[in-house]
């Protein structure tokens, strides 16, 4: 298959006029427009051509979550794979909850078979481990029952029950133990502040010590404020990279803009955190055996607290830009960016020579009219 004449998003995050050729599950070759030609061909001209969005913080969505596989069905992350790949989401990272570590190695059995499978829509590429290891204070709609400090010997555990499949691990930086966790976890995977009370001082001695990125920024965190920057402080400092939901809801679309003039375009991975009711009606949800309240858009816990979110990372990516966030910025963060903080990026994330086929080609309205995963198109 050769896209040709589209706008092709390249790897410098830029776009230029160009044919992009699939073959296999692989992109093989990237031409000038018009140059490239073959028996299959789907004219872009006036369209984008650019990588499957990249989800690296997403509990669920078409009313299943990744940690319903509890029960040893996989049906549950299969809805999630269809509905994804249908908007344009070609990897993700299915995210767990706090739980024992019991009801996580039941979690794990379900997903390790289905790690990097091919042909149900968008791959699972790993887990997110958000939780166990957080500051009660800032649970969020995490379990409080389940929350703990952090534990090298059982992540170790969980980490071998998953196939060595954990991609990023959560942790509040301030709790007892927690700079020795990730100065050790930093060498398996990408070690995330989160759910945190940490002082700014405290956030950046965690970056120094093995952690370099930061879960939904400003959620679950102190205030960002003149004379105590907090968490957002340092990891405006020191972090490599950052999450943000940009739902419009999580975050007021001015902090939104904000954040990526503070971090800039290399920096920022625009996510989901959505969880089962994503893509579906009104009604009641449930997160980490808690029940949840959808009601346009807005889940919340009964108390109020906000539960996750119900968008989409696609439509995450169109709400930045439509908040102000250049096209180009905005894309990056959901494309390059999260692949690069959760270890993917040698294989997804960008259109080049020898990475996986995972192609979106967007009208004007940055909706796909064509998605492709692993070279062929849903």
């Amino acid at each position: 298959m050769i896209i040709k004449n589209g706008q092709v998003f390249n790897s410098n995050g830029r776009f230029i006029p160009a044919d992009v050729e699939l073959e296999g599950d692989r992109i093989v070759k990237v031409a000038p427009a018009g140059t490239l030609h073959g028996e299959q061909e789907l004219d872009a001209a006036g369209k984008y051509v650019t990588p499957g969005f990249v989800d690296i913080h997403i509990h669920g969505a078409a009313g299943s979550d990744f940690c319903d596989g509890m029960d040893g069905s996989d049906k549950y992350v299969r809805a999630m794979q269809k509905y994804l790949g249908s908007q344009g989401v070609t990897s993700f990272l299915g995210t767990t909850m706090a739980f024992s570590e019991e009801i996580l190695n039941r979690i794990f059995d379900t997903a390790r078979p289905i790690f990097g499978q091919e042909g149900y829509g968008a791959v699972l590429r790993g887990v997110n481990m958000e939780g166990p290891f957080f500051n009660k204070a800032k649970k969020g709609a995490q379990a409080e029952e389940y929350i703990i400090d952090p534990d090298w010997e059982m992540f170790q555990r969980l980490w071998e029950r998953s196939g060595h499949n954990i991609r990023l691990v959560d942790v509040a930086p301030e709790l007892p133990g927690a700079l020795e966790f990730a100065q050790k976890a930093s060498k398996l995977c990408t070690v995330s502040t989160a759910h945190t009370c940490a002082t700014y001082e405290e956030a950046a001695a965690a970056f120094a010590n093995g952690f370099t990125h930061t879960t939904h920024l400003f959620n679950a965190m102190p205030a960002f404020t003149h004379r105590a920057p907090g968490v957002v402080g340092a990891a405006s400092d020191y972090a490599e990279h950052v999450e943000m939901i940009c739902d419009g809801i999580h975050l007021n679309p001015s902090v939104v803009r904000a954040v990526f003039n503070m971090f800039g375009p290399d920096r920022v991975c625009i996510i989901s955190d959505a969880m089962q009711a994503c893509g579906m009606p009104n009604g009641e949800y449930s997160l980490g055996g808690q029940k949840v309240f959808m009601t346009d858009g807005l889940a919340t816990l009964a108390d109020g607290t906000i539960a996750g979110s119900a968008t989409c990372q696609a439509e995450g990516f169109r709400r930045a830009v439509k908040f102000g966030v250049p096209l180009e910025t905005a894309l990056k963060a959901a494309t390059i960016n999260p692949a690069k903080a959760a270890g993917l990026y040698d294989e997804v994330g960008s259109i080049a020579v020898g990475k996986r086929a995972d192609v979106l080609v967007l009208g004007a309205d940055l909706h796909p009219e064509h998605i492709f995963i692993g070279g062929k198109e849903l």
